[in-house]
């Protein structure tokens, strides 16, 4: 397979260094994406980059994951305004078996082909390098012109809002660029790829690799992912999407992609999925013919959360998304996690009762009023019982109902609904 074709039809090529396609038709090579191990998780900003390691593996080509444990103690200042906290050496070995895990579920580690990918971190070959070394050995043969010159530079100095940049982030751009030097050294990996923000740190390694290496590397990256509301991607209110299930629940997760608009959703199925040419076009037709269906949206969001986390996590995340949408029976509620019941009803306002008060049985006059504060009196509860608009887990009751153990959710939880609009949550304590 073409992989540069491949990912240039998914709209995800930006730049690409000439040859760079021609390089890659002559036979397996090797290319690396460089991952920030500030934390112990994957976000979705990084889905990027680990898809485009997949596209080359499933090209023929080997990927290297490389986790920048020594560049992570250090901070890249592309696209950061001010400097980040920095990390101790246990930290980042935590993180980084946490993305390995992640990883895997998108790259071949384990095979015996000869592509299979392999995982490195920087830290393991710059501990040893003292700055002594690196500014006699590589430093030299890089210009403070040349690094002035870098975007990532020139707009941190020149923000308004700069607080400056310090010499440890400044030379940031010689560490990345050594990376590839080494991988090209020791590994014959030519080609490094990256968000388009990395332009300029890629390009510095390439230069490296001439001027040292006496070689050829090659730089390509990839479009940085906006949305058309001018929303930031893969942030919400609540932070980061994550693909750890124990930061963004998996109904979450596939909340964000369901959520997508027509413009978005037909921009990320190609990105986020490895939906043929066909299939997406397909998709994108029928959707477009009955756009309220969200046909695009549903697939998006299938596909991808059974990629990151597992079938099982997608059925609870669509039964969930039909509680939500008031499509879902006793049963149904009953079958929900504890963690994604919290999630579908964050926000709905709650009554702690003693569990004593179910167990003995509790009539529905108290239940919505004296009890919880659901209903203002006994009389509007009377009355909207006598109205048939009382639910009690989705499914109508009546004045002579009681609420008991067999009424409970995760054996702690009741909804009280007052029609389709008003949800109120029992917990007992």
């Amino acid at each position: 397979m073409n992989f540069v074709e491949e990912i240039t039809w998914r709209g995800m090529l930006h730049d690409v260094m000439p040859g760079t396609e021609e390089h890659l038709m002559e036979g397996m090579r090797a290319a690396y994406v460089g991952i920030d191990p500030t934390a112990d998780s994957l976000h979705i900003g990084h889905l990027v980059g680990v898809m485009m390691l997949r596209h080359f593996q499933l090209s023929g080509h080997k990927p290297f994951a490389l986790i920048g444990g020594a560049t992570g103690m250090i901070g890249d200042p592309s696209g950061k305004s001010k400097e980040r906290n920095l990390l101790d050496e246990k930290t980042l070995k935590h993180n980084q078996d946490a993305l390995k895990a992640q990883l895997s579920k998108f790259l071949d580690f384990e095979s015996d082909k000869a592509n299979a990918a392999i995982l490195v971190n920087n830290y393991d070959w710059m501990k040893e390098f003292s700055f002594l070394d690196f500014i006699r050995d590589v430093g030299k043969h890089i210009t403070v012109n040349y690094m002035m010159s870098k975007d990532s530079v020139k707009k941190r100095l020149s923000s308004d809002a700069s607080e400056g940049m310090s010499f440890t982030e400044f030379t940031y751009q010689l560490v990345q660029g050594y990376d590839f030097l080494h991988l090209f050294r020791e590994h014959d990996c030519t080609l490094q790829m990256g968000g388009s923000d990395q332009w300029g740190n890629i390009t510095t390694g390439t230069e490296l690799i001439r001027r040292i290496g006496n070689g050829k590397g090659y730089a390509l990256t990839c479009p940085l992912i906006t949305k058309a509301d001018g929303t930031k991607f893969g942030k919400t209110e609540g932070g980061n999407i994550w693909l750890d299930s124990n930061r963004t629940s998996p109904y979450k997760f596939y909340q964000y992609w369901l959520n997508s608009s027509d413009e978005d959703a037909e921009k990320y199925i190609k990105i986020f999925t490895f939906l043929t040419k066909e299939e997406i076009e397909d998709l994108v037709k029928n959707h477009k013919e009955a756009p309220h269906l969200r046909q695009l949206q549903r697939k998006l969001a299938e596909e991808i959360t059974v990629m990151v986390h597992s079938e099982e996590d997608l059925e609870n995340a669509v039964k969930a998304s039909e509680v939500l949408f008031g499509k879902s029976t006793a049963a149904d509620l009953k079958n929900l996690n504890e963690a994604t019941f919290l999630d579908v009803f964050e926000g709905v306002p709650q009554a702690e009762v003693d569990r004593s008060e179910i167990e003995n049985g509790m009539d529905m006059i108290a239940a919505l009023s004296a009890k919880t504060g659901f209903l203002k009196s006994n009389g509007e509860a009377r009355r909207a019982l006598k109205e048939n608009s009382i639910s009690v887990n989705k499914e109508k009751v009546g004045e002579d109902y009681q609420l008991t153990s067999e009424d409970l959710i995760n054996n702690k939880y009741i909804i009280l609904n007052k029609g389709k609009r008003n949800t109120y949550i029992i917990r007992l304590v």
